[in-house]
């Protein structure tokens, strides 16, 4: 117990090591910038590494983009997030070394018939097999968006006390319903009188909401959660669920 007591309070220490450097960087701590990079350069070239299939050294361009990646980590990093600084990095290195590759994948392919690149290690990788590696990590990447999106939404249908399930049971079972149901979500999400009156009372502003929409009050009530759900999409930033929509549109 006491071991595991202490394995806690040691990670717990480190976290807010860490967040205390983090802090005082952001105010203009330069020097401790650049210890933490250079302590953290191992971590980089992991990373950077990961998404190159290939060792990285300290003379590779992939390993300055990771530099500036982490760099500017450390600017955008915000405890208040619930992410950890290297989980946050990490994401931010991978995301920069893939738009990296796929510009140079374009250019090679676009100058040369020549369809291998050869390392350092005299190891030859096709542009094809790059390009697989690199459509692969961005599908990682897509996908921990998207289950960081999907939470998020959670998040903001209980604070009006939806749960999933009742906004997967609610959901319009035809596709003119949910075309409909999206169109009276808009009209709220465009409002700010009307999208205020949502944040303040948890509830849609149903006289005005009549007045503005063909459709009756019963109509509303019935497809009251998909609504509230869809103009929370709609006036947040939830770039997979807002695809959502457009796919419910083009339907």
């Amino acid at each position: 117990m006491n071991s595991m007591l202490g394995v806690f309070f040691s990670a717990l220490k480190k976290r807010q090591s860490m967040e205390d450097m983090v802090y005082s960087i952001q105010k203009g701590d330069f020097d401790l910038r650049n210890d933490l990079i250079e302590q953290y350069k191992p971590f980089i070239k992991r990373s950077v590494s990961s998404v190159c299939k290939r060792y990285i050294t300290d003379t590779d361009d992939e390993f300055s983009i990771g530099l500036i990646a982490f760099n500017d980590a450390i600017d955008r990093f915000s405890y208040e997030k619930g992410t950890a600084l290297l989980s946050f990095a990490d994401t931010m290195i991978k995301r920069r070394v893939i738009d990296h590759l796929r510009v140079q994948s374009r250019k090679k392919q676009e100058l040369s018939i020549d369809f291998s690149v050869a390392t350092e290690d005299g190891y030859a990788q096709s542009l094809l097999e790059a390009d697989r590696s690199i459509e692969f990590h961005k599908e990682e990447i897509d996908a921990e968006r998207r289950r960081d999106e999907i939470k998020s939404f959670t998040g903001r249908l209980q604070s009006f006390g939806i749960t999933f399930d009742q906004l997967v049971q609610a959901s319009p079972k035809h596709a003119d319903a949910r075309k409909n149901a999206i169109s009276i979500a808009r009209i709220v999400a465009e409002d700010s009188s009307m999208l205020n009156y949502l944040f303040q009372k948890k509830k849609l502003p149903l006289k005005i909401l009549e007045s503005k929409v063909n459709v009756s009050r019963k109509t509303i009530e019935r497809n009251r959660i998909y609504i509230v759900a869809m103009v929370l999409v709609l006036s947040g930033d939830y770039r997979f669920l807002s695809d959502y929509i457009k796919g419910v549109l083009k339907d």
